[in-house]
């Protein structure tokens, strides 16, 4: 199906052609870049600490800027955000503050209340909400506070603190609209919120990123002031990359500049620059006017507005950043025209995505969602080699460097946008995120999907071994391989969409996760049996060990979910494969190997022989479990009742018998195989017992394994949740697990809400909460298995109940419980903001919407990362109906 050809499709038609530009100017700019890995030159590895947030305002960053709503060019020379001061505060706010991970009880954790609340593909208009209050904001208070309390108190956030008592505090809006490639509106729109008449300081800023510091030959760019014209105070910008570019400030408030350079006397006691990165804020802050250039010049400029708001009232600043030269002509004079042009525009383009029966509250999510995702992605660079050697002119780094982090990842080159998981709280990419934000992504913009989905593929992303990089604090970890599945989903949906499927995508990313399927089987099967194990696994702290870490005995932990993320992906790639062989029979001999892995993981994962006493199946119980083996022979199942026993639920596809027929080749090879080795098939492949529409099963588990498996997850006693599908069973509540290893007893206990161990900092909690990507599969898993079983295959939803479903009415259940949790209840309230009134109960927050990492199984509440619209972002596809189909292999849109 064909876009319908409103102006914002038109853009994105135009993007994809050489030199055109509306991609060059985006939401770029970090909200936070102190604290990072790239940002850490130290001995011991304490990011947190080398760079903390009191060093952000004076010290250049090396990598990449931070700031409020900022924008950059794609390569980002130059940067364009908001700075404000309440004339309470003892610093300008010009970025988000949060506390590191040593410093808050559930490690770091963002202390501001700000907003997505819309943005296009093209960034052609773009709209963010951000709360400042009009009160000092209390930045010891959060510190020592959190610090003070331990993991079972709760976080001590900014509302916590009274600093939005009475309303007082400013909605402060920011809006960007591109009146051409290269011409960008800025417009900031301050309320007062409060019951008195008060003053906001607004900064807006432009600087140029720091690339000389580390350069022995580069130069240094400038800004300078000009001529005020049309009323409007005038910057110019001299960029290597784009040529001369103008800030145009409406009213003439005055310029200040400084230099993008540390200030060294201040951190370090060391004579530097005369003016420094801070010169701005102590002009404004601590009225030091020396702090800024006199002769009206620097790499750092703010216009500087003071602004009277009215109690209830609003005040409106207008920017400009254009190729247009000074002239009489006033440069705002179409100003409005084009904002409101481009708000209708952006209204225009999601009325062909957001299905127009949904509720207006629905839209309002799936809209929010896809802004939070596209105002996520982010200019990412990092040269492992250049941080590990250090830069021409420098002091060397320290040589503990050499053997410790990332340092095996010496070829890492990234230097692109890139979608991120949350810009502060994880300002790195991380490789499941990554694939999971694509298919929302795929909605709205295809084109940067596909490219997102190739660019971790890339020689300079990819490790010479075929391991993909998992995220910045270490590249070697190891993530769910969801490539393939993210990878077909996209192109599904192009193809659907357009008409025309992408072949040549579809075969670039073939070939180079067939490297990474290599590097999995030879890097994680410890006995050569098909069963995997020695991962993070995405999974963080669910299990009893520190499953990053080997085991400090001899012996290894056999994981349930690795062993099934690797079927999941040998049936991934089977699909594409098959795929590509109806349009190259060449590929059928390929898609044979990924059977037959499938079939060897599937059977090795529940089948009991000689050779292994144990399995991960216990047949008793009925449930998938990790098995730990212990090189004294001994084999113990680690009984814990978590998602690790439902993950086998994702290896699952069906056979479109019309394809098979059309790959004669692949058909003898899988019939043959079957008629040889039956033993691989009883209870995994029911190709030979057609299901509903003459179709093939691919599974791991059988329809009886399948019910005694959807018991416990469908039980509310267990798995099943008011919003989803628990990470862990409620069981483990009345029962929590312990085993006593090396003289030490483990505990896992159901933590529904925040976690209570410091396991990756403390900050994700997979022992209890809601987890939308692992929900959002077991969707996509029950209505794959009803596309075979049909409407005669019914289990009891919930356990118990007496009600019975379909398993396509069981994933149309579970989808309505996740979309509860942003949804207005009829009690008034969206579970996501915890029953807490000031939210709630407040019109001025309640339409605005955080879409946090993972969720509170019992109550809903919002936890982790507020703004991890990447893979919550899911929401969309949910809210915008069953626009995935089953995982079929083979087949075209009108199978569907």
């Amino acid at each position: 199906m064909s876009q319908p050809p409103t102006a914002e499709h038109q853009r994105l038609a135009e993007a994809r052609v050489p030199n055109s530009h509306w991609r060059r100017w985006g939401p770029y700019v970090s909200d936070r870049a102190w604290g990072t890995v790239r940002e850490d030159y130290s001995t011991d590895g304490r990011a947190w600490e080398y760079f903390p947030h009191d060093h952000a305002r004076s010290r250049a960053y090396r990598w990449n800027e931070d700031g409020i709503a900022g924008i950059s060019d794609r390569k980002q020379e130059i940067c364009f955000a908001l700075t404000l001061w309440n004339g309470q505060d003892p610093i300008l706010k010009e970025r988000f503050f949060g506390l590191s991970g040593t410093e808050g009880n559930h490690g770091e954790d963002l202390k501001e209340y700000y907003f997505h609340e819309d943005a296009t593909p093209t960034h052609s208009y773009l709209r963010l909400l951000y709360k400042y209050p009009q009160r000092a904001y209390p930045y010891a208070d959060l510190v020592a506070t959190n610090r003070r309390r331990t993991r079972q108190e709760p976080e001590y956030e900014l509302i916590d603190t009274g600093v939005f008592d009475d309303h007082r505090y400013f909605d402060v809006f920011v809006e960007y609209a591109k009146a051409g490639t290269d011409d960008v509106l800025m417009r900031i729109t301050v309320v007062n919120r409060g019951p008195e008449a008060a003053s906001l300081h607004v900064l807006p800023t432009a600087w140029f990123r720091n690339i000389w510091s580390w350069s022995v030959d580069e130069e240094r760019p400038c800004l300078h002031a000009r001529p005020p014209v049309g009323a409007a105070s005038v910057l110019q910008a001299d960029t290597s990359s784009y040529g001369t570019r103008y800030v145009y400030f409406e009213g003439t408030p005055p310029l200040l500049f400084t230099e993008n350079d540390t200030n060294t006397r201040k951190l370090f006691g060391i004579d530097g620059p005369a003016y420094a990165k801070d010169g701005i804020n102590d002009h404004v802050v601590d009225g030091n006017r020396a702090a800024t250039n006199p002769e009206a010049r620097g790499t750092k400029a703010s216009g500087h507005y003071v602004l009277d708001v009215p109690a209830g009232g609003e005040a409106v600043v207008r920017v400009r950043f254009t190729t247009d030269a000074p002239a009489r002509s006033v440069p705002f004079a179409d100003f409005d025209a084009v904002c409101a042009a481009r708000r209708n525009e952006a209204d225009a383009f999601y009325g062909t995505v957001i299905p127009a029966d949904l509720s207006a509250d629905a839209a309002q999510v799936m809209r929010q969602a896809f802004a939070g995702l596209l105002w996520n992605q982010q200019f990412y660079h990092f040269d492992v080699k250049t941080w590990l050697d250090g830069d021409p002119g420098h002091p060397r780094p320290p040589a503990e460097r050499r053997a410790g982090r990332n340092a095996d990842w010496r070829h890492l080159y990234n230097d692109d946008i890139i979608s991120m998981p949350d810009k502060w709280e994880y300002p790195w990419y991380a490789a499941w995120d990554l694939a999971f934000h694509c298919v929302p992504l795929a909605l709205v913009d295809t084109e940067f999907a596909k490219r997102q989905l190739l660019l971790i593929l890339r020689e300079w992303y990819m490790h010479p071994n075929g391991q993909l990089p998992s995220y910045e604090w270490n590249f070697a970890d190891v993530n769910p391989p969801v490539h393939a599945w993210a990878a077909w989903r996209v192109y599904e949906i192009d193809r659907d969409r357009t008409g025309t499927p992408d072949i040549t995508f579809l075969k670039r990313v073939f070939h180079k996760l067939m490297l990474n399927f290599t590097w999995w089987v030879n890097r994680k099967d410890e006995g050569g049996n098909n069963v995997f194990e020695g991962g993070f696994l995405g999974l963080d702290n669910i299990g009893v060990f520190d499953r990053s870490q080997p085991l400090s005995t001899d012996g290894h932990l056999e994981q349930s979910d690795g062993s099934s993320w690797m079927a999941m992906y040998s049936l991934n790639l089977l699909t594409i494969a098959l795929e590509l062989a109806r349009h190259d029979p060449a590929f059928e001999d390929v898609a044979t190997k990924f059977w037959e892995h499938f079939l060897y993981i599937s059977y090795a994962m529940g089948h009991q022989g000689a050779d292994r006493d144990i399995n991960l199946w216990d047949e008793a119980d009925g449930f998938f479990y990790d098995v730990l083996r212990l090189g004294n022979g001994q084999q113990v199942r680690v009984k814990i009742r978590s998602m690790v026993g439902l993950i086998p639920l994702f290896a699952v596809a069906t056979l479109d018998s019309a394809q098979l027929d059309s790959l004669p080749a692949f058909m003898r090879r899988m019939f043959w195989f079957l008629e040889h080795r039956p033993e691989f098939a009883a209870s995994i492949a029911r190709v030979r017992v057609p299901g509903q529409g003459e179709r093939g099963l691919f599974s791991i588990v059988g329809p009886e394994r399948l019910r005694q498996v959807l018991g416990y997850m469908l039980d509310e006693r267990e798995f099943l949740s008011p919003f989803g599908i628990r990470a862990l069973s409620r069981h483990h509540e009345r029962e929590p697990f312990v085993v006593t290893w090396q003289d030490a007893n483990h505990r896992v206990d159901y933590e529904p809400g925040e976690s209570g161990t410091s396991l990756f900092g403390g900050n994700s909690n997979w022992r209890g909460p809601i987890w939308f990507p692992v929900n959002y599969l077991l969707i996509e898993s029950l209505r794959t298995l009803h596309q075979y079983f049909g409407d005669d295959y019914r289990v009891e939803c919930p356990t118990g109940s007496g009600e019975w479903m379909t398993l396509a009415e069981v994933a149309d259940e579970i989808a309505r419980r996740l979309a509860r949790l942003f949804l207005v209840g009829r009690d008034g309230r969206r579970p996501v903001w915890g029953r807490d009134d000031r939210f709630d109960r407040d019109p001025l927050w309640s339409a605005h919407i955080p879409f946090h990492e993972y969720f509170h199984a019992d109550t809903g509440k919002g936890l982790g990362a507020s703004h991890q619209t990447g893979w919550t972002s899911l929401i969309a596809c949910l809210l915008a109906g069953n626009m995935l189909s089953p995982f079929t292999t083979g087949g075209d849109a009108s199978s569907r």
